[in-house]
């Protein structure tokens, strides 16, 4: 049994390829760009143009720090953020958190789907409701049958369709310097709908789905390998853990981040500049972007919507999965088959579905949605500020309570989201 121990305590072995090293981080990030932060990105750039640029720039060390703690928390402690709430904090504030993620998960699952079956239809024709269906099936398959190890590695693959709207930039034509200088030095304003936009954007970027399916898909990992264990428990692992989640998280989030840019340039110099100013789907945005940019850049923006709603569909329903199994000590795991964890895999199937119904139904999509951002927006104050204090806390973080940095940066950024939900609820009251 010593011999167990000591293995289990030795060192992460260095991983030769930095490709293997990418996971949580890189999905979770990729993410973040489903269909309905595409139609808020699209948005922010036709209504406003270049002026817009800057926030993608700003959000990227916010997102960075609350998704590293995340991560830290799950690779750490061996738990998702669900139970560690739940070992740590009062039941009302689990069940108050878990029910608004639900909630706010399955919205997002209905737009996305919607979109995606939108897009669809915009490139070969046919029934939208068809390709709706048809995609959620196809996600729900997937993320049932195909085993862990193999449905990460498509997800992985995924990602590449972010890369659609980094190339639609190079086919329409871009003013560069005007680019940089209003990047760098924008026209603020501090107008309703511009404040308004910033606010939709930072609910779009930092949301609770991401905390909870990054810190769980890092106990995955953990699970997934030989011989490692919690950090607390084997704190030899910890040094190649923490860098591999510092390198991951890092560059997910910049490709998230990246990818957002990309989209309000794109629409920036394509749908403001010819006085397009009203964005209210990822659809309508492809739309309009064709007469303007051509027919390529429309085919490339609409198979991304696509791709991206394939890669954040388990992303939200999994997340929503790994809370309710972390709030009433479910069994809970990708890597386990469906048999031995079905109350988990329920969760996934429902939500996926329930989103599914609603887009049969005469709720309107785009309130849908914005009624989404308000609780995203609300949720992840206290869900981030929980965070911020298990963090810090020796009996969940054991030695690796996270530096002072990270302190800072996690703690700004849950300001500006509290900033940001107290906008919202200003604005709704005028």
């Amino acid at each position: 049994m010593d011999i167990d121990i000591d293995q289990s305590d030795k060192p992460d072995p260095e991983v030769t390829s930095w490709l293997e090293k990418l996971g949580p981080g890189l999905v979770t990030g990729a993410a973040d760009d489903d269909p309905s932060g595409i139609a808020t990105y699209s948005q922010a750039g036709a209504q406003f143009g270049f002026n817009m640029l800057w926030i993608a720039i700003i959000t990227y060390p916010l997102m960075v720090a609350i998704q590293v703690i995340s991560a830290r928390l799950g690779r750490v402690s061996g738990h998702g953020l669900a139970t560690n709430i739940r070992r740590h904090y009062s039941a009302w504030l689990l069940y108050g958190s878990v029910l608004l993620l639900l909630v706010a998960n399955t919205i997002n699952i209905a737009a996305d789907l919607g979109a995606m079956g939108a897009a669809l239809n915009l490139v070969v024709g046919g029934p939208t409701h068809v390709y709706t269906v048809a995609l959620g099936v196809l996600s729900v398959v997937l993320q049932v049958f195909v085993p862990y190890r193999s449905y990460v590695r498509v997800l992985k693959w995924l990602t590449l369709a972010l890369f659609a709207y980094v190339a639609t930039v190079f086919v329409v034509q871009i003013p560069w310097q005007t680019v940089v200088i209003r990047t760098l030095a924008p026209q603020l304003s501090w107008k309703r709908d511009y404040l308004t936009t910033i606010v939709a954007v930072l609910g779009t970027t930092i949301s609770p789905y991401l905390f909870f399916w990054q810190a769980s898909q890092e106990v995955e990992e953990m699970r997934g390998q030989a011989g490692q264990r919690a950090l607390k428990d084997a704190p030899g692992q910890g040094p190649a853990s923490l860098r591999r989640i510092r390198m991951d998280t890092w560059i997910g989030m910049g490709v998230s981040n990246i990818v957002a840019f990309f989209i309000i340039l794109t629409t920036a110099a394509t749908l403001h500049a010819h006085g397009v100013t009203d964005i209210q789907t990822s659809a309508q945005a492809a739309v309009a972007l064709k007469p303007i940019a051509g027919r390529f850049a429309f085919t490339l923006f609409s198979l991304g919507i696509v791709g991206t709603g394939l890669l954040a569909l388990p992303v939200l329903a999994g997340s929503a999965a790994y809370a309710m199994a972390g709030t009433f000590k479910w069994r809970n795991s990708l890597a386990l088959k469906p048999r031995l964890a079905k109350r988990f895999y329920a969760i996934i199937v429902l939500s996926t579905l329930i989103g599914l119904a609603m887009g049969f139904t005469r709720i309107d999509p785009v309130k849908a949605l914005y009624w989404s951002a308000v609780i995203n927006g609300v949720v992840s104050v206290p869900i981030m500020a929980l965070i911020m204090f298990m963090a810090v806390n020796p009996k969940v973080m054991g030695n690796f309570v996270i530096p002072l940095r990270l302190r800072v940066t996690g703690w700004i950024a849950t300001i500006a989201m509290a900033t940001a939900a107290l906008a919202m609820f200003w604005f709704m009251g005028r």
